[in-house]
Parts: C-alpha cells; structure tokens; sequence
C-alpha cells in the first residue's frame, strides 16, 4: 500500500469513528507532514543540514575580589535622585573625639567655677576694705556751706571702683572722680591733676583747709573732707575710699578752694 492510500484509509476510519478527538487528528496530521518531509527532500539535488550555534566573547580581564566595596561613585551632575543628594548625614565621633570633647567640656567648667571663686573673693575683699574705711563724722568738720556738702556727697561713693582714664561712677581715676563729683554742685574742672592744682584760689596750709578743697599735683587728685582726710580714687584694689594725706606719698601738693 502506497502512502496516499494508507492516508486515504486513516481518513475513512476516523469518520467511522467521531469520538476520536480533534487533538488525535491535529497529531495525526502532524506526523503525516513530519512523513512527507523527507520524501519531499528526496527530489532535492543535495540534501542540507540547518546547524545552530552560540559563541561567547573571551573575557579580557577578571575582577579578582568580587567582594570589595566600590570607593568612587560617578554620577551625572544634572540627574535628580528626590532631593536625597542635599541630605545632611549627622557626623559620628570616635571614642577619642568624645573623650577630647568631655576633657574640654570639663576644663571649662571648671575654669568658669575658678572665675566664680575668684570674683565672690575680689567681692569679699572691697566689703572688707569699705568695713575698714574711717567713718568721717561730718559733724566734727570746721567750715560750713556748701563745701561741707560736697564733701558729704563724695562719701556716697565709697566702694566704687577705679578704672584709668574714667569719670563716671561706672569706673573713674583720681582726676574723674573729683571731677564728677564738682560736676554734681555746677562746677566745670579741667580733666587732669595736675590742671585741677590751678583751679580756684590757692590755700596756704593743710591746716588752713576745709571740706570741699581740692588737694592736687601733677600725679594725684582727693577732696578733702577734714581732719587731715581725704576722699579719693586711689588704684584697682583700693576702688574709691577714705585715706589720710599720706596717700601722696609725701610729695608736694597744691590746695585749691573753688567752693
């Protein structure tokens, strides 16, 4: 039987059977083509393999440590990544860091806790010095009028402190402050000692003298307040306080009454 009439018989039987599937004849058909092929490449002159096939490059180089983290990023300077490249990524410290820092954080509260100590002492000291200054019975002064008065004003300002070239109570030198305080009773002085011992009407002596006259040379300026006293800013320890008139160090003076 020829292979048209075994196909022609395969067709008759599946007619007379019509359970058989259409899957059974779709496979049926296949093999039927899968027959024919061959057949039909016999007319062929030269019957031809199809060959498929797959090359790889060879790798030039291999990375030897596969497990190495990458130390460089390049990345185009115009992409957007959502506003993460303006991230602020806090800065750890290492234990040493920390320690440096708390070594420093200790020193300085303890040089503020040494600047306490040291200004609740200078404090104390200008307490004990105002303690120890003599009590100037006005009273007892000979002279009346106004300079009694300012000498009596000048006291008010025991305690307060010195401070080079000032003239107000927030800190004066000898000059300033005798100064300031004829400045209080309308009288306009130069700003110097030595310029304040020509001002006004000389007095003879230190007996002859009352409260209110100015004691001046050319390094030191007082007020003097009576009983051989006088009121007067003396250094940066002493502040402004009552001394006697040794407080020129027994060099000259002038005594001028300008009240």
């Amino acid at each position: 039987m020829s292979l048209s009439q075994a196909l022609n018989q395969f067709a008759q039987n599946l007619g007379r059977y019509p359970i058989i599937s259409t899957s059974v004849a779709i496979i049926a058909t296949g093999a039927m083509f899968a027959c024919v092929a061959p057949f039909a490449s016999a007319d062929s002159a030269q019957t031809s393999a199809v060959v498929s096939s797959r090359s790889f490059p060879k790798a030039s180089s291999v990375k030897k440590n596969l497990f190495a983290e990458s130390t460089s990023t390049s990345v185009d300077e115009n992409s957007k990544w959502g506003g993460i490249e303006t991230l602020d990524v806090p800065q750890t410290e290492s234990q040493g860091e920390k320690e440096a820092a708390a070594a420093a954080a200790a020193q300085k509260a303890a040089d503020e806790a040494a600047a306490a100590q040291s200004a609740a002492a200078a404090a104390a000291s200008r307490s004990e010095q105002r303690a120890s200054i003599p009590q100037v019975d006005l009273g007892k002064m000979t002279g009346t009028g106004t300079g009694a008065e300012l000498a009596s004003f000048s006291l008010k300002f025991q305690g307060y402190p010195y401070v080079a070239g000032g003239n107000t109570p927030a800190g004066w030198d000898c000059s300033g402050f005798v100064q300031y305080v004829f400045s209080q009773f309308g009288i306009s002085l130069p700003r110097t000692s030595g310029a304040q011992a020509t001002v006004g009407t000389p007095v003879a002596s230190l007996a002859d003298a009352k409260p209110g006259d100015i004691l001046a040379n050319g390094t030191h300026a007082a007020i003097y307040i009576g009983n051989g006293q006088v009121m007067n800013a003396m250094n940066p320890v002493q502040g402004t306080a009552v001394s006697d008139v040794s407080v020129f160090g027994g060099a000259g003076y002038s005594i001028r009454r300008v009240m």
